[in-house]
């Protein structure tokens, strides 16, 4: 069977170089190439903050408290399971998780109890973050007024060169645009 592909190639290819000349001829080779040529690779993407999150607890499970992106790594805070607070890095790239401090004693506890009892997740604050106001999220951030006993998540989200900022109510997921800056930086 391969040679009579081969046979109709070189057949269809003396008909076009009789009819259309070289630059026919050219042409059919092309087309059949691109017809047998391996598809390109894909282009990879970066890793998005809710890749982040998910690589970052794969690696030590937890509870989020914060999360924020510098350049090409992603710094994600987690209360582990333990009650210990980890600080680690995720590569934008490839998503390879590195720790830069595990299982530090976090003075807080009582924020950490807070937070670990919240009924909203940071996941889930970055998704009715993104519901409310349409970009990417930059940062996450649990949020503990002790002033007059409100918890939230602050979520930044970017959309072309504006970061809008949005609280999201650790209780009930209520999302409510808090406000809205230029980004010059680009970050």
């Amino acid at each position: 069977m391969h040679r009579k592909h081969k046979a109709r190639v070189a057949t269809a290819a003396a008909v076009v170089l009789i009819a259309g000349g070289p630059a026919a001829a050219a042409a059919a080779h092309t087309a059949d190439s691109a017809r047998t040529a391996p598809a390109a690779a894909p282009v990879r993407a970066d890793v998005d903050a809710a890749g982040a999150v998910a690589a970052a607890l794969k690696k030590y499970p937890g509870v989020v408290e914060s999360l924020d992106r510098d350049g090409a790594v992603w710094h994600v805070d987690v209360i582990g399971k333990n009650g210990k607070h980890a600080e680690l890095t995720v590569d934008t790239r490839s998503g390879k998780v590195f720790t830069e401090n595990a299982a530090d004693t976090d003075d807080d506890d009582g924020g950490n109890k807070a937070l670990v009892s919240a009924k909203v997740t940071a996941q889930q604050a970055m998704k009715a973050a993104v519901a409310a106001h349409s970009g990417q999220v930059r940062s996450v951030e649990w949020d503990d007024d002790d002033d007059n006993g409100s918890r939230y998540w602050n979520v930044e989200i970017q959309s072309g060169n504006k970061t809008t900022n949005v609280h999201v109510d650790a209780t009930s997921g209520k999302a409510t645009v808090s406000g809205s800056d230029s980004d010059d930086d680009g970050n």
